[in-house]
């Protein structure tokens, strides 16, 4: 049986271990963004975005990462996590729409379920709580 110390310890290692994934994934695929590779560049297009976008994108993604991983903070964390959602869910979206292959959609999907994984397993103390 667990005990609530032992549950605690698990989720905060589920959560490291997903954010910094997460985190991992976001820095790399802004920094593809920003140094405007070609085969990112393609993919923009193909998905029918400017390439300006990428820059945009690349930085929020920057400063996302930095949000989530600074601590304290707690209503920039979820505006972080939000955003996250929304740029990721709408990257599957924009791939699935375009009839992208699986192997060209899945990295959207992996980023977005590793934002919600991390979200969902936040210790406590990186939560809003709301007291009525």
């Amino acid at each position: 049986m667990n005990t609530p110390q032992q549950s605690q310890k698990r989720t905060k290692i589920i959560y490291w271990i997903f954010t910094l994934w997460m985190a991992l994934g976001m820095v790399s695929t802004a920094i593809v963004q920003l140094m405007k590779s070609k085969d990112e560049l393609l993919n923009f297009t193909n998905l029918g975005y400017p390439s300006y976008l990428m820059t945009i994108i690349g930085i929020w993604k920057i400063l996302g990462v930095i949000a989530i991983l600074i601590p304290k903070r707690l209503l920039l964390k979820e505006w972080a996590y939000a955003g996250f959602f929304f740029v990721m869910s709408g990257a599957v979206i924009s791939h699935l729409i375009v009839g992208d292959t699986a192997g060209r959609t899945f990295p959207a999907v992996l980023l977005l379920v590793l934002v919600i994984i991390s979200w969902y397993f936040r210790p406590a103390d990186r939560k809003i709580t709301i007291i009525d």
